[in-house]
């Protein structure tokens, strides 16, 4: 299978998801979008799309105006019946695809935090493969309000909309599910000033927190990955 990826900055590996995708013998098309404004052109050449976080809000339309394209292309994906990813700006770019509203800055939250499953969560066949609830990376300030027809999927006391899914199996995940420890070792070394700033002392607290949660969300992390893997035709 070829699925289509789309990095919106530099540092973003797939971690998880790339292993999931390793498994089931997927080749990959990498799209860099921030660096030349190229995405897919053509749905039938790609079983899935995903699309990964970055630091850029879903609506900075004028210092990359290459998002309301993707937006579009997310949601024609997902209307074609083929898988969909969307992880953190990714979910929001999707969201905002598909009739959602941005919410900037309404939802600072880093480090590993608690998500639940909501009751169609935990009927999903993705997000019910990584329990009622479960710890995750989150780093994030953003959020949206669910398109109109989508499935909630995910909460927590901070955001609600953690999850959310469209028709068959276009997926909007705020939380870094694909960030195992390794990735966000990688993170807390290159982006250090900028975690510092999300939560002052992460440099000195994050061995002790991964630790803590990083085995249970790499769990989770990888066991939501293959689900979604599993459901690219």
């Amino acid at each position: 299978m070829r699925v289509a990826v789309v990095e919106n900055q530099a540092r973003t590996p797939l971690g998880q998801i790339g292993r999931a995708l390793d498994e089931a013998g997927a080749e990959l098309a990498i799209y860099r979008p921030w660096q030349d404004g190229a995405l897919p052109s053509d749905i039938g050449a790609h079983a899935a799309l995903v699309v990964l976080g970055g630091e850029q809000s879903a609506v900075d339309d004028a210092a990359h105006p290459y998002l309301p394209a993707l937006a579009a292309l997310m949601r024609a994906y997902g209307e074609a019946g083929r898988a969909v990813l969307g992880v953190c700006l990714g979910a929001q770019i999707l969201a905002r695809g598909c009739g959602g509203s941005n919410r900037l800055g309404a939802a600072p939250e880093f480090g590993w935090r608690e998500v639940r499953a909501t009751a169609a969560g935990r009927s999903d066949p993705v997000l019910s493969a990584a329990g009622a609830a479960f710890p995750i990376f989150q780093w994030h300030s953003d959020t949206f309000t669910l398109p109109p027809g989508a499935l909630h999927l995910a909460e927590n006391a901070d955001v609600a909309h953690q999850a959310f899914r469209l028709g068959r199996a276009a997926y909007g995940m705020q939380f870094h599910f694909e960030a195992d420890r390794e990735v966000v070792a990688g993170w807390t070394a290159g982006f250090g000033a900028a975690a510092e700033r999300m939560q002052p002392g992460w440099q000195g607290l994050h061995t002790s927190e991964a630790a803590r949660h990083g085995p249970a969300a790499d769990a989770a992390g990888l066991a939501i990955a293959r689900a979604w893997v599993a459901l690219i035709e």
